[in-house]
């Protein structure tokens, strides 16, 4: 039997403003994202009967503590979305799939892994069952998986605002390389946010293009993230990352991604950034170092199949 795979991208938000406060009480954001090269990977196969069933299997360094199957899942939430946007009669005839989550991506930890697996899940299920849905469609779906499964469904940079799903192009980036660093401890994005100043942060004026690291690496130093001293005092450790990134050799710029408590930091290189990472070794940390993702991700056409 054939399958199909897909990574899933670490999403890094650069710097991350909150520029104010909905009704609702949904946070309004400014941020820009990039996609690093670290990732989970997602693999599916045609399953034996019908009806768009997802049978999830969990694997990998990340996997203990999550459930294969459990309705709460990402994952499975992308597959129970198309069929209810099908409707029941076209969804009974979709052939049902199996998929394994290889998870390599520290959980919630600031870099969308779930959003990104879930986007990796849509591109799948979008090739496995045939199907073309319009873009429009297709990112009102992904807002309902999360705000930001949007901008993980093409894993390019941009620029996210609203609560994260209104996208605008990014800045071209000039060539550098990242080291990702988690501390081994979660924090709660809701309590980052209770906890944060009530203070709101403007809107950033970026340019079109970066020719260089160090244009690029000036701008951002007037950037902030707004969840940043929250989560350092919520989890102290987040603070001990960050000196030892800014001390790493070659460091250009240190700063927590999202809520945390996933930090990172650019170098004039991917090679720079891996001769960097190979000093970094605490017990209970996850690093990584390497390159941006550049190419992005293909979503599905009609033509896109897969075959038993």
């Amino acid at each position: 039997m054939s399958s199909v795979h897909e990574l899933a991208h670490a999403k890094i938000n650069l710097y991350l403003h909150v520029t104010g406060r909905r009704d609702d009480g949904y946070h309004l954001l400014d941020s820009l994202a990039v996609f690093a090269g670290a990732a989970d990977e997602l693999r599916l196969s045609r399953g034996a009967g019908l009806g768009g069933h997802v049978d999830l299997h969990v694997e990998g360094t990340f996997s203990p503590g999550l459930r294969d199957d459990s309705a709460d899942n990402l994952i499975v939430r992308a597959g129970a979305l198309l069929r209810e946007h099908l409707g029941a009669e076209a969804a009974r005839h979709l052939p049902d799939v199996r998929i394994v989550l290889r998870k390599e991506l520290p959980v919630a930890s600031g870099i969308g892994g779930g959003s990104a697996d879930a986007a990796a899940a849509l591109r799948l299920l979008l090739r496995a069952w045939n199907l073309s849905i319009p873009r429009d469609a297709l990112m009102a779906l992904a807002t309902r998986l999360g705000a930001d499964v949007p901008v993980c469904l093409d894993q390019l940079s941009a620029r996210m605002e609203g609560i994260g799903e209104e996208l605008s192009p990014a800045p071209t980036l000039p060539s550098c390389g990242m080291i990702l660093v988690n501390c081994g401890q979660s924090v709660s994005t809701p309590q980052v946010f209770r906890t944060r100043a009530p203070v709101f942060t403007p809107r950033a004026s970026l340019p079109a293009r970066w020719d260089t690291l160090a244009d690029m690496v000036r701008d951002l130093s007037e950037q902030t993230n707004d969840l940043q001293d929250a989560a350092c005092a919520i989890c102290p450790e987040i603070a001990t990352v960050l000196a030892t990134l800014r001390n790493a050799p070659g460091c250009r710029l240190a700063r927590m991604s999202g809520s945390g408590a996933t930090c990172y930091a650019l170098f004039d290189s991917p090679a720079a950034a891996q001769a960097a990472g190979a000093t970094i070794s605490q017990p209970d940390w996850w690093v990584w170092a390497g390159d941006l993702c550049r190419s992005g991700a293909r979503l599905a056409t009609a033509a896109d199949s897969l075959h038993a």
